[in-house]
């Protein structure tokens, strides 16, 4: 029978702002297996995994699951799931980013745009 466990590479890392889970923007939504607040650089919904690493597929599924929940009551229009880990690559999380976009449409514009 398949593992539904996580293979976190530790239960947490001192050096990673994921891990920290400092709350410096609006939180949707926690619990014993993840978070999903705004993301700080795109202002999108942004789910993150409680353990450092990476997520087995099971997982990753409930986790992707629960995103689509808050994206779907945030994004009525539509939403796509981005799953790329650009800044910090080795511990799991997503985005929600709004149909057709990257960043939230309420997200101020930048100075030099």
């Amino acid at each position: 029978m398949p593992s539904t466990s996580a293979r976190p590479t530790s239960s947490s890392d001192a050096a990673c702002l994921l891990c920290t889970a400092e709350r410096v923007t609006l939180w949707h939504f926690e619990d014993d297996l993840c978070w999903v607040a705004d993301c700080m650089v795109c202002a999108t919904p942004m789910i993150v995994w409680r353990a450092h690493g990476l997520p087995d597929p099971e997982v990753e599924r409930r986790l992707l699951e629960r995103l689509s929940e808050v994206a779907a009551e945030r994004y009525p229009n539509g939403f796509w799931i981005d799953p790329q880990r650009r800044r910090i690559p080795d511990h799991w999380h997503a985005h929600a980013r709004p149909a057709g976009g990257f960043f939230d449409p309420s997200r101020p514009k930048p100075r030099w745009s």
